[in-house]
């Protein structure tokens, strides 16, 4: 049976493990002063893998927060992937100088394809395509714009290109617990087929346990927020849950 990872989320913004509501850079909620506590944390409480988000560099166009992301990848034994900002092949390989195992290809996947099959053809599965998505179509520019393109499209075209693995967020479910866009995500792994992580609107254990159900097909894992930050998931508990479905 096809493995199924739970990714605790850590957004930094101004050096602080925030989380944003649908995006909205107006709209933050801090949980944690020091990311790297916030990773230790999680991965004391079983976490396999962390995933972190350099929102002032998905808002500048190139990561910020180099230092505290090169930290936690150096303090934490399990592996990061890391998004924001990711535009040039010098960002990508000085992430993964300091320590990160995968980085996560956002708004470059549609405005610089270039870039893209240069990262992909380089890296391979090293490599993560974040595709937001509101409505089906793709956002880029940390959400701030709303493309033309099909998110499915999109995944199919850099499917073929060498690209693994999916990052799929809803951002009409990101921060909202309202319960991911499960028929979405299935939908980006059959037209990919590849593998699709679920981002955005995880808010209870049977979430995951929906989500885990389509490990076989294609889902492999599910990046979660909010949730564990206010407790609605316990991590160790969901880990436990999850575990002999593995």
């Amino acid at each position: 049976m096809s493995s199924f990872i739970v990714y605790p989320a850590i957004d930094i913004l101004g050096g602080k493990c925030v989380r944003l509501k649908q995006g909205d850079y107006n709209q933050e909620t801090i949980y944690h002063e020091n990311p790297l506590e916030a990773a230790k944390a999680w991965e004391a409480q079983g976490a396999k893998y962390i995933h972190l988000v350099d929102l002032d560099g998905a808002k500048a166009g190139h990561p910020i927060n180099d230092a505290v992301i090169g930290a936690i990848a150096s303090v934490v034994n399990v592996p990061v992937q890391v998004g924001g900002g990711l535009r040039s092949l010098a960002d990508v390989e000085r992430l993964f100088a300091v320590g990160v195992s995968r980085v996560i290809i956002g708004t470059a996947a549609i405005e610089d394809t270039a870039f893209t099959e240069a990262v992909l053809a380089k890296y391979g599965d090293r490599v993560a395509i974040g595709i937001d998505a509101k409505d089906g179509y793709v956002a880029t520019r940390g959400w701030l714009n709303l493309s033309e393109v099909r998110a499915e499209d999109l995944a199919k075209s850099l499917a073929v290109k060498g690209a693994e693995t999916f990052i799929y967020t809803d951002i009409s479910r990101d921060g909202m617990l309202q319960g991911p866009n499960v028929e979405g995500i299935l939908s980006m792994a059959k037209a990919s087929g590849k593998t699709v992580i679920a981002s955005g609107g995880v808010s209870a254990l049977d979430d995951l346990l929906r989500l885990s159900a389509h490990r076989d097909a294609g889902v492999g894992g599910a990046i979660v927020g909010k949730a564990i930050y206010t407790g609605a998931i316990s991590l160790p508990e969901a880990l436990g849950a999850l575990e002999p479905r593995a």
